[in-house]
């Protein structure tokens, strides 16, 4: 029998039992717990990275999280506290020659030193390393532009200068192996059966024969998701276009052009013309309206440039012309729109990773002007840099 004495020492040691068990537990519970927390803030794509530290440190810094997924590493989008809309078209970079071991922590404080980040994308390869390239988006239009304009060939490491320029949300596919007796309405339809999105379809009549197209076309997608989307469908082997194998492969995308450069153009582009028309004829035609406005006309195959003294002239004469029949064939008149030469070649390097071919002309002028896949031949750039593979259905069209 237990006397009150040693019922009251079993007591205080059981007390005891269960303080010292209870501090055990609450210490075990708080470090699975510390490291549970520790698990759920480092992400996926940065736990175990080899700069993971430098990686949490810049989150830290900045609040912006950082993901990885489908072979890309995002720090961002939207940023912390964003409440607007998603930035406007304009508003992203392309980053290339980044080296292989460079990482957002070297990177972001280079690129939000001109603007303030959406997002950056950094292209991830399985080994841990990136790709070499990556995609920035600023909040603002000007801060891109400024980005292209001071981080171009910024030295990120000792002789290892980046490569930035203006990134394009490409919504365009090439598309070669078509039947020549096609017209766009049946190539709009047939396309439209097979792939989702599509918009519009450019087809190039052919030079010799305007009856014929040229074997190829150009599709415009409502997204650039679902460009991708049509193009992974149409890959050769998958699918076929009345029964012929085609090609697929994305366009050279156009290159914005600011409004209030626009609004300067004085030179008219004029596309479906006859191999026989003459760059008189030309002249003549679109002189009609006011006589001496023409300045000269640079005819390349079916296309040609046509130079007017003033803006109003090329207005006027392309308001009246455009859809009009010279030759048997039916005129398509636009404005040029011209791109800045430099600009350009930044774009060319920067997705390549290399040096841009440098033109054999002298005297160039600052713009060259984007239509078509004759136009940078025009002006000196050989064929391969503009349409890459693709150029034997223009050399050959």
């Amino acid at each position: 029998m237990l006397t009150p004495v040693m019922l009251s020492f079993r007591l205080y040691q059981a007390v005891n039992e269960f303080d010292t068990m209870t501090a055990e537990d609450s210490t075990a519970r708080m470090s699975n717990d510390s490291s549970n927390v520790t698990t759920t803030k480092v992400p996926e794509g940065v736990a175990g990275a080899p700069n993971e530290a430098a990686l949490l440190a810049l989150m830290e810094r900045t609040g912006y999280s950082m993901i990885q997924e489908n072979g890309q590493r995002k720090y961002g989008g939207p940023p912390p506290g964003w409440e607007g809309l998603h930035p406007p078209r304009g508003c992203e970079v392309f980053v290339g020659k980044i080296p292989r071991d460079v990482y957002e922590d070297e990177l972001v404080p280079v690129f939000e030193s001109v603007g303030r980040i959406y997002e950056m994308r950094l292209m991830m390869d399985f080994d841990g390393k990136n790709r070499g390239y990556a995609f920035v988006m600023y909040t603002q239009k000007h801060e891109a532009k400024r980005a292209v304009r001071e981080l171009n060939n910024y030295e990120i490491r000792p002789g290892r200068l980046l490569g930035v320029c203006c990134s394009v949300d490409n919504c365009r596919l090439f598309i070669g192996g078509i039947p020549k007796m096609k017209k766009r309405e049946e190539i709009l339809e047939e396309i439209a059966k097979v792939t989702e999105g599509v918009l519009d379809v450019i087809v190039y009549a052919s030079a010799a024969d305007k009856m014929k197209n040229r074997g190829f076309a150009f599709v415009e997608y409502e997204s650039h998701r679902a460009a991708a989307m049509a193009r992974r469908k149409l890959m050769p082997g998958r699918i076929q276009l009345w029964g012929h194998q085609i090609a697929v492969d994305w366009a050279e995308p156009e290159i914005d052009v600011d409004e209030d450069v626009m609004e300067t153009v004085k030179i008219l582009y004029v596309r479906n013309l006859m191999i026989e028309t003459t760059e008189d004829t030309i002249k003549k035609v679109f002189g009609q309206f006011n006589p001496g406005c023409v300045e000269r006309v640079k005819k390349i195959r079916d296309y040609a440039f046509v130079h007017f003294t003033t803006r109003e002239d090329a207005i006027h004469a392309m308001n009246n012309l455009n859809g009009v029949e010279l030759e048997g064939s039916c005129l398509e008149v636009t404005l040029a729109k011209p791109v800045d030469k430099e600009q350009y070649t930044r774009y060319q390097k920067a997705a390549k990773g290399g040096a841009a071919a440098t033109p054999e002309v002298t005297q160039q002028p600052n713009y060259v002007y984007s239509c078509d896949p004759y136009t940078l031949a025009y002006y000196g750039y050989p064929y391969n840099a503009l349409i890459g593979p693709n150029r034997d259905y223009f050399v050959k069209g």
